[in-house]
């Protein structure tokens, strides 16, 4: 027999986790079900879950259109049963659409639905799963789809518009190293053969210079290469272990320009989140322990957690929260008002409200500070290599006249 880690939730959306002594993972999913709980994921102590069938093709747009879709129908008054039947066969997707039919399957079983959306933690995250079980729980699921769809799109409309502010700058900076590369492996040494037959003497500096770079580009290109690949996959490695990915979150709070927009994305991530999770009635400290999870920063779920403990021995929640030095302090004055108030769900809202229209703000200055940067940079570069090419020919002119 071997140990399991596992996470669950209950019913009424609580955290549980634990480890389990059995000798394949479908024992344990079974034990905890029978024990009324919705499993998040199961794990062998040691090793690394692995679920390559789950979870994969579905994009954020495909997620918005079913929770859309379910929860209107669910308020129209049909059955779940058949709502599933109708996505499933009406889905552009055709993997989703099938994932939506197992669904439907194990929700004729008799199982629940945030059970059924279990099996695929990949496409339904902890997140989703946690609110479907605190709606069923409550009798209010079509709501609890309506504010997972509105969350959905301000977080589809989020990273579109930090991932479009990035297509030009990397556009020009790939375009712009291969024009570098195919000047220093194909145009210079052309220019060297042309100094040769000209009879041109020493070289001016400049021109040396980058003549050995070239050299080099082009006399180690097929170790150059491998070895550009396997940093990049070593670089990957590294960011996916805990210290790695750690470190790697923390220079990019820390970046001049990039930094703050991660830093207003994260806010706004964080209290989103959060405040549906409560508006949805999940426990002040599982909808903590979900939004560490979910947050996509290590440092970030690091502080999230530290406050986490905090309030489970009796803190509010803004202490804590200023303590991690992540939040601003506007925001955390603005939740401690909303905890004092009794309305702290409405005030998350309100502040990620704020702070997506921040992230847009800084966005576009993030992208029109860039632009010039990397223009600049590549015209020095291109500039530079040619002016350097075309100093010897301006001596070989002067000594033929």
């Amino acid at each position: 027999m071997a140990a399991w880690i596992w996470e669950a939730s209950t019913r009424a959306g609580e955290f549980r986790s634990g480890t389990m002594e059995a000798d394949a993972e479908a024992t344990v999913r079974d034990k905890l079900i029978a024990q009324g709980l919705v499993v998040n994921r199961v794990k062998k102590k040691g090793m690394e879950l692995r679920l390559p069938t789950i979870g994969s093709g579905v994009s954020l747009k495909d997620l918005v259109v079913f929770t859309r879709t379910f929860s209107t129908m669910v308020d129209a008054g049909l059955p779940m049963v058949q709502c599933l039947d109708m996505l499933s066969n009406q889905a552009d997707n055709p993997r989703f659409g099938e994932m939506l039919g197992k669904v439907k399957a194990e929700v004729e079983t008799g199982k629940s639905l945030s059970e059924a959306l279990g099996l695929y933690p990949r496409v339904f995250d902890s997140l989703f799963r946690n609110l479907v079980a605190a709606g069923e729980a409550g009798g209010i699921l079509d709501l609890i789809f309506r504010r997972m769809a509105t969350y959905l799109e301000k977080s589809a409309k989020l990273r579109r518009q930090v991932s479009g502010a990035l297509v030009y700058p990397t556009a020009i900076m790939v375009v712009g190293g291969l024009v570098m590369v195919i000047m220093m492996t194909f145009v210079l040494p052309s220019f060297e053969d042309m100094f040769k037959s000209l009879g041109a003497g020493s070289l001016p500096a400049p021109t040396r210079f980058v003549l050995a770079i070239s050299h080099f580009i082009t006399g180690n290109f097929v170790f150059i290469v491998p070895i550009m690949v396997a940093a990049g996959f070593g670089f990957s490695a590294i960011i996916r272990t805990p210290s790695g990915r750690y470190t790697w979150d923390s220079i990019l709070l820390k970046l001049p320009v990039v930094g703050n927009v991660v830093r207003k994305g994260a806010v706004a991530r964080f209290t989103r989140t959060l405040g549906t999770l409560l508006s949805s009635g999940v426990p002040i400290l599982d909808a903590m322990d979900i939004v560490a999870r979910t947050s996509g920063n290590a440092v970030i779920e690091k502080g999230i957690l530290h406050a986490r403990e905090k309030v489970s021995q009796g803190m509010d929640i803004a202490t804590p929260l200023l303590e991690t030095g992540i939040f601003p302090p506007m925001v955390v004055q603005m939740i401690g008002v909303g905890e004092q108030t009794g309305a702290m769900d409405d005030m998350l809202q309100k502040i990620a409200d704020f702070y997506e229209e921040e992230v847009d703000a800084a966005v576009s200055a993030m992208s029109a500070m860039l632009e010039p940067i990397i223009l600049v940079g590549l015209g020095v570069g291109v500039g530079g290599m040619l002016i350097a090419m075309y100093l010897p020919i301006f001596d070989v002119a002067g000594a033929i006249k």
